[in-house]
């Protein structure tokens, strides 16, 4: 039994974020900063060219890498599927119980609308088991959720107000009181399709004993609310659609999303649920899951959420998610030997590019930005000195390869999700894409500064029929 929510701290300390980076960690940095430094004083010019040279190189290695998992996404074992005869002839006798959790802070004005999506839900409600898990000092939540009639199958559960205030440990709470034989994480706009939960049960009929995790397709209906949404989009529709199938259908480690992941409850309990001082901790528990032996695999079925329209709090959830991954990028890596051992090469190849690429890729992509500007503007001839003939050609066939399959994943997810207004903005990514360095430099710096403060997305910014700018 699951009995404190901050287990996995005190259980399994090298595998959470409470000490954001380890000793050995910070040895190692500080030395290779000091090689670094050496070598730059000895011949900076030469530093600076090898550094453009292998940074260059893994981000021709990265883009391609990407091209392969959107090629394996069209397997048929990408996702698990479940036809409508299967779904006809199961019988509500047959269904266990099934855990629903729904973290909530500050979200009083979304709570009747969940209550009502949740009870829509095709799934006997005697069997629904749903905990809506509210935070001690959010009293118009609180007053929110006791001033409706919950069904007899709902009821509320209490964080106390302790550090770290985050959703894992509100989760952690939640998962010690599950009944269920199954559990699912919702949050407090999610619209999942009604036959999800009888196709998870289903489909964990059906897949390996080592599959402890289903991961549903995310995506958003206000897609067209506004420039940033349409964006947004493009990008779920890319991870979530073409992706995450990829990494299924080659048994890779996949990032789970925040959201409408199913688990066998005994197995989330025996894991110690979510680390509590992640700040994206569905990616560090998709890591985790395999780490321990065991799988996550594709669900075909879709959650609808409300996609962030306010650049402001874009760049605050944005912020979050990168600072996560560099939280579960660091803590894995705590011993690399160990890691490798446990995941396997395949999986420790995936798990560097995944995780640390996407991390490098968020923060390299400025000094390239301004180098180029440099020379346009200012045709400084040392650059060229910079990029010897090898070197600019592959740079030459980055900057078209990179921009071309960013812009190529956007345009195919929304074409495959049916968004076919949206495919043209697609070729306007690139903005969206400097967008995402800067919350990555931001989560960079605030990763030092305040490694478990929660930047809460705002939800509620959308009114269906109202004006949505």
């Amino acid at each position: 039994m699951l009995e404190n929510p901050l287990a996995l701290s005190v259980e399994k300390p090298d595998l959470s974020a409470k000490i954001p980076i380890a000793r050995s960690q910070t040895v190692f940095i500080c030395s290779l900063c000091a090689v670094l430094l050496l070598l730059a004083v000895w011949n900076a010019w030469g530093t600076a060219k090898i550094f453009i040279l292998l940074s260059t190189l893994f981000y021709l290695f990265f883009n391609i890498y990407k091209l392969i998992i959107v090629r394996r996404s069209v397997s048929t074992d990408a996702e698990i599927r479940i036809s409508d005869k299967e779904l006809v002839e199961i019988k509500d006798a047959d269904l266990p119980v099934y855990s629903i959790l729904v973290p909530m802070y500050h979200e009083s004005e979304s709570i009747g609308k969940l209550v009502e999506s949740l009870e829509k839900l095709d799934y006997p409600s005697d069997k629904k088991d749903v905990q809506l898990l509210l935070e001690e000092d959010d009293k118009e939540t609180r007053a929110a959720a006791e001033k409706l009639s919950l069904p007899q199958n709902f009821r509320i559960t209490v964080a106390p107000n302790s550090m770290p205030k985050t959703k894992p440990k509100a989760c952690n709470i939640g998962l010690a009181k599950a009944k269920g034989k199954y559990l699912v994480i919702y949050d407090a706009e999610d619209r999942p399709e009604a036959d999800q939960l009888k196709k998870a049960v289903l489909a964990f009929g059906k897949v390996d004993p080592k599959v402890v995790c289903l991961q549903s397709r995310l995506n958003f209906y206000n897609p067209r609310q506004n420039i940033l949404t349409k964006w947004f989009t493009a990008e779920y529709s890319a991870w979530f659609d073409l992706s995450l199938p990829g990494l299924s259908a080659m048994n890779a480690v996949i990032p789970l999303g925040g959201t409408s992941n199913h688990f066998i409850t005994e197995k989330l309990k025996e894991m110690f649920g979510w680390d509590a001082y992640n700040v994206t901790e569905d990616c560090d528990l998709g890591i985790r899951i395999y780490r321990l032996g065991y799988k996550s695999r594709m669900l075909h079925t879709t959650t609808w959420e409300e996609a962030c329209s306010s650049l402001k709090f874009w760049i605050r959830q944005r912020t979050r998610w990168l600072k996560g991954y560099i939280q579960t990028y660091l803590v894995h890596m705590r011993h690399p030997l160990r890691l490798l051992k446990d995941l396997g090469l395949a999986n420790f190849s995936h798990f560097q590019l995944l995780i640390g690429g996407i991390i490098f890729c968020f923060l390299i992509n400025p000094l390239y930005w301004l180098l180029a500007l440099w020379w346009f503007v200012m045709r400084v001839e040392l650059l060229t000195d910079l990029f010897p003939p090898l070197v600019f050609a592959i740079g030459a066939l980055c900057l078209f390869v990179g921009n071309f399959v960013f812009v190529y994943l956007c345009a195919l997810g929304c074409y495959i999700r049916g968004c076919f207004d949206l495919v043209k903005f697609s070729l306007l990514t690139p903005i969206y894409w400097m967008m995402m360095s800067y919350s990555g430099w931001r989560a960079f710096f605030q990763f030092f500064s305040n490694p478990f403060h929660w930047e809460k997305t705002k939800h509620g910014l959308f009114k269906p029929g109202g004006n949505n700018g």
